[in-house]
């Protein structure tokens, strides 16, 4: 598919996924607009053609990329924006520049996380804060890690959008020989369990660091999706405001659950693991010089489980050991009960 089918894209964003992603759109033929944080990465992409410190055996034709620090004049330049900013900081970035330019923009959103100054959805705090309309966003899950996207290893991505031409479209523009996509109707659903697989993944990290073996690995994984489940399923008049229910056999639901609990490439793992040797989650951050959207999502998700009034155990207890100093071999002895 040839990049005026979107019209001129942007990317938003220049951490690994953001990287992963721009990689995919060039090397299939789209030209891309992309701000980056500061001068010194936009020097090192024109000068040097790759990101020098995200996935750096990537390379781009400098034809193909127009790196930026301002927000403006990608917003000016594009038709289709592509959001890759870690949730924690998405909102910052968005209000940083006037609304109107975000207006009539097909959004993508990459984000798997909930703002943490709002517990809302990307969508949904653009339809809200920005009179962004539904239809025009299309939200990406997985399963998908960045690393294996730059290894060129054979990858799946969903797309899933009300407009179901638009997600359809958007799909096809990221399929390739080593990128298999699929489009659906679900956005609510894939965004939501794309939250709560982080959350779950930290506890997989944790439960690791803790001497608990692939037995309990299994089990514990099994209850999360089961809770994944009844959260988006159970209670789907509350959680969805559309008509049509989550289809929890496909990749974006269990596959990415899996791939994120188990991956050595998973950062919410990763950092799970970390806190479960003793680290504090500052001293954690700063090892990893990367954000782990488990850790604001297990906040975020404790909101919006108290807006709509559904219990979430296994992700209580994540954020209880996160953000209330529970100590985790205690926590897991009280998760040990709670499974089965």
């Amino acid at each position: 598919m040839s990049a005026h089918h979107l019209g001129q894209i942007g990317i938003i964003g220049n951490g690994s996924w953001g990287t992963a992603l721009a990689k995919i759109l060039t090397d299939n033929g789209n030209s891309i607009y992309w701000w980056v944080r500061n001068q010194d990465a936009v020097n090192h992409l024109q000068n040097r053609h790759h990101n020098p410190h995200y996935l750096t055996s990537v390379s781009f034709l400098p034809e193909m990329i127009q790196p930026t620090t301002s927000l403006e004049a990608v917003l000016n330049a594009c038709d289709t924006v592509l959001v890759c900013v870690p949730s924690a900081y998405a909102q910052k970035v968005i209000e940083s520049v006037d609304p109107e330019l975000w207006k009539g923009k097909n959004i993508i959103s990459a984000i798997k996380g909930i703002l943490p100054d709002s517990n809302l959805l990307l969508s949904d705090y653009l339809s809200k804060h920005i009179g962004s309309r539904q239809e025009d966003y299309v939200a990406i899950t997985g399963p998908c890690h960045a690393e294996e996207v730059a290894d060129e290893r054979l990858s799946y991505l969903t797309f899933s959008g009300l407009n179901d031409s638009l997600a359809h479209k958007v799909s096809q523009a990221f399929n390739n020989t080593y990128i298999f996509t699929s489009s659906n109707h679900d956005i609510w659903g894939a965004q939501y369990a794309a939250v709560l697989k982080n959350i779950y993944a930290i506890g997989a990290g944790i439960a690791r660091s803790l001497d608990y073996g692939d037995n309990f690995l299994s089990v514990y994984i099994t209850n999360c999706y089961r809770e994944m489940y009844h959260f988006l399923n159970d209670h789907f008049e509350k959680v969805h405001p559309s008509n049509e229910r989550p289809d929890f056999h496909t990749s974006a639901y269990l596959g990415d659950l899996l791939v994120t609990c188990y991956s050595l490439h998973s950062r919410n793992r990763t950092f799970g693991t970390m806190i479960g040797k003793g680290y504090s989650v500052k001293a954690a951050q700063l090892e990893m010089s990367m954000v782990a959207e488990g850790y604001y999502a297990a906040r975020g998700m404790q909101a919006v489980s108290k807006t709509y009034s559904i219990g979430i155990p296994i992700a209580t207890i994540i954020y209880r050991i996160l953000w209330e100093n529970l100590n985790p071999s205690d926590a897991f002895l009280k998760l040990e009960k709670m499974l089965s």
